[in-house]
């Protein structure tokens, strides 16, 4: 079993599943008294946020590059990024460490593609809706990624850095997403994309007219898959 990194407090709300989901992953799998081998670093989100709002992004990435060489030295084999938005700096991140780097996109293509999703709804923080790196690199997949309008991209946004990271879930928040989850099916979405690792807080199965896909859930067992592979 190789040992994962975790880089996470990017809400630290969305890491505490992918510790919970890779754990219980692995003992469905092993049986026995087996858990998942972890190195988790949480770094503070009020700085990384504060570097994301101005567009400071190549900042952020030095952060996380830096936190990704350090579980690396400590004994890290393969490193998970805990957080969609800042994939945007993945390149940042795989240019200081030699263990491989699992993707959030590439591990929620596999399930995607899987089920034939193949033009879905994404749902996000402004930066990754807005911004190219993230449907790019669903498109290098065959995957066509439909967003909300402005309103409505700004209406998620919100209800993100307002609630989400915060452990609050509001029920008229709630009513919100689910409106425009249904609104994306409405224009051809196959699937809706939690393209924010807090979004499963208020968007689940059975909350949209189509598929649901956690990208938390989706990367932690895909870590899981890498970490048992061969052995």
């Amino acid at each position: 079993m190789k040992t994962l990194g975790m880089i996470g407090g990017m809400s630290w709300q969305s890491t505490m599943p992918y510790y919970d989901i890779v754990n219980r992953a692995v003992a469905e799998r092993l049986g026995g008294y087996h858990s998942a081998k972890i190195l988790l670093l949480s770094v503070d989100f009020a700085e990384i946020e504060a570097r994301m709002r101005p567009g400071r992004w190549e900042e952020a990435g030095e952060l996380l590059a830096s936190a990704a060489a350090t579980l690396e030295a400590a004994g890290a084999e393969l490193l998970l990024l805990c957080t969609n938005t800042l994939h945007k700096v993945a390149p940042q991140i795989e240019a200081r460490i030699r263990i491989p780097f699992l993707h959030i996109v590439d591990a929620a293509a596999e399930e995607l593609l899987r089920t034939g999703a193949r033009r879905v709804g994404l749902l996000a923080t402004r930066f990754t809706m807005e911004q190219e790196f993230y449907r790019d690199r669903l498109a290098s997949h065959g995957i066509e990624s439909l967003i909300p309008d402005e309103e409505d991209r700004a209406t998620v946004h919100r209800i993100i850095f307002d609630e989400l990271v915060h452990g609050r879930t509001e029920d008229v928040s709630r009513r919100e997403v689910r409106r425009i989850a249904t609104a994306l099916s409405e224009r051809g979405a196959q699937g809706v994309v939690l393209g924010c690792t807090e979004l499963a807080m208020v968007l689940g199965p059975g909350d949209a007219p189509c598929p649901v896909f956690d990208t938390t859930e989706l990367h932690a067992k895909a870590a899981v898959s890498r970490a048992l592979a061969g052995g």
